[in-house]
């Protein structure tokens, strides 16, 4: 990381950059190819190194709402973090840096194989065919008349 408004990154080692194909292998193993085709996680792979470049932080204020959603989205699954720094300005100030960081320990542990990662993906869809028919009646007083 830069050391460009990024404390945390003070003091660590460079890593090289995290190559187009090494993003595309770990989101398609967390993701499952049910998910998105090919070519939607290439478009991804392509939008969010396109933000990163060489580096392993992005500031926040740089994304747009919609890319944010994104971004969050990839938090959830551990592929970025999304982190925060308060210093002070003139007179004492407060001033909060957010950004972002890839998670290039996770995404490394993706590729080695040492992330246990659910056989199906997460789709709503699937959730709701999971559950028993049961489930779907309704009970109590406020039951339909069949």
């Amino acid at each position: 990381m830069s050391s460009i408004g990024c404390k945390s990154g003070e003091g660590r080692t460079p890593r090289a950059p995290l190559l187009p194909h090494q993003l595309k292998e770990a989101l398609t193993i967390l993701m499952g190819r049910e998910v998105l085709g090919e070519n939607e996680v290439d478009d991804l792979v392509h939008f969010v190194l396109n933000f990163f470049g060489y580096e392993d932080y992005l500031l926040d204020n740089l994304l747009e709402q919609r890319e944010r959603d994104v971004f969050y989205m990839l938090e959830e699954m551990g592929v970025l973090k999304a982190l925060r720094e308060e210093t002070n300005i003139y007179r004492g100030k407060g001033w909060r840096i957010h950004y972002w960081v890839l998670n290039r320990d996770f995404i490394d542990a993706v590729l080695n194989g040492d992330v246990a990662v659910e056989d199906e993906p997460f789709l709503p869809e699937l959730l709701y065919r999971r559950l028993d028919e049961e489930v779907w009646e309704r009970r109590g007083p406020h039951r339909v008349a069949e």
